[in-house]
């Protein structure tokens, strides 16, 4: 019998996500596995119900709402201190819904990229279209102009650049995966300290990227595996708060790759720019949000 190959979802009431997350996970691997809920203070109950319909789930409370990867940290050294774990997991968020062999076919890649440290699907949004999940690492130019221009210039050539969006999908090795869906080597997570616990949410797999790549493994793309990821849940009723903190994560990533004394004015402009930026989306964002509840009062 195959090793058991344990999956890691963090879990912050998902709602009807998670019974889509659980019952398409039997369709991506003909591999036995076992599911992790890694949960940081649900209060729909759905983890709980999880547990009576599925007896390869189990439940690790975090004790509080962590973020993503610090939850993912803590649930992977439960698996390692309980022995559940040899050189590959899966980490993916509970909204994603499984396609036919995905999984299988992440593993059939990693044979192939013995230097792989993370291996990600081709992702798709709930219309069909493909979601640019594989991309180059945020240079300060073509990241910066996507970060400043993207938002009020959809096809400007830095977010092209930037997301592949151009690139026919292929096996190839990419800048940073998203971190929806990842199979990752525990070995080489281990190695990098796993997540960069400073964030709570958004970032954190660019940044494990960057660092994988810069302790020599490698990230793969690999779109013959595909996944349906029914992004936005996570945001709820709250995308102010939301887009605050991608602002906040990214200044993080910019300033850590922009360190010393001469660069302070750069990061002084950054942290300017970015807060301007902030300030912006999360007006405009509240503006849509009163004005659908305007209208839903009429």
């Amino acid at each position: 019998m195959a090793d058991v190959l344990p999956v890691v979802t963090v879990t912050f009431s998902p709602g009807p996500h998670l019974e889509r997350f659980l019952a398409s996970l039997s369709l991506a691997t003909e591999r036995p596995v076992s599911v992790l809920l890694a949960d940081n203070g649900s209060t729909d109950g759905t983890p709980q119900e999880a547990l009576e319909r599925y007896s390869n789930v189990r439940l690790f409370d975090t004790g509080a709402n962590l973020g993503y990867g610090t939850a993912v940290n803590r649930a992977v050294r439960h698996l390692c201190d309980s022995g559940g774990v040899d050189d590959w997991l899966i980490v993916a968020n509970p909204d994603v819904q499984w396609g036919p062999g995905s999984i299988d076919a992440l593993l059939e890649a990693a044979a192939r990229w013995p230097h792989a440290g993370a291996l990600g699907p081709l992702i798709r949004d709930p219309d069909g279209s493909v979601y640019p999940s594989a991309r180059h690492l945020p240079s300060l130019v073509r990241g910066g102009m996507h970060a400043v221009v993207g938002p009020f210039w959809k096809r400007n050539p830095w977010t092209a650049a930037y997301r592949q969006e151009r690139v026919e999908p292929s096996e190839r090795p990419v800048g940073w995966l998203s971190g929806s869906c990842l199979l990752l080597r525990r070995s080489a997570f281990d190695q990098v300290g796993g997540f960069d616990e400073r964030y709570f949410m958004y970032m954190e797999d660019v940044d494990l990227g960057d660092r994988l790549g810069k302790a020599g493994w490698l990230s793969v793309y690999v779109p013959t595996a595909e996944v349906l990821h029914h992004r936005g849940h996570s945001t709820g009723n709250d995308p102010e708060s939301h887009l605050a903190a991608h602002h906040r994560s990214t200044y993080i990533f910019l300033a850590d790759r922009n360190a010393g004394l001469w660069r302070a004015p750069l990061r002084w402009t950054l942290r300017g720019s970015l807060a301007v930026r902030s300030a912006l989306m999360v007006r405009n964002a509240r503006r849509k949000r009163l004005g659908k509840f305007a209208e839903g009062r009429r």
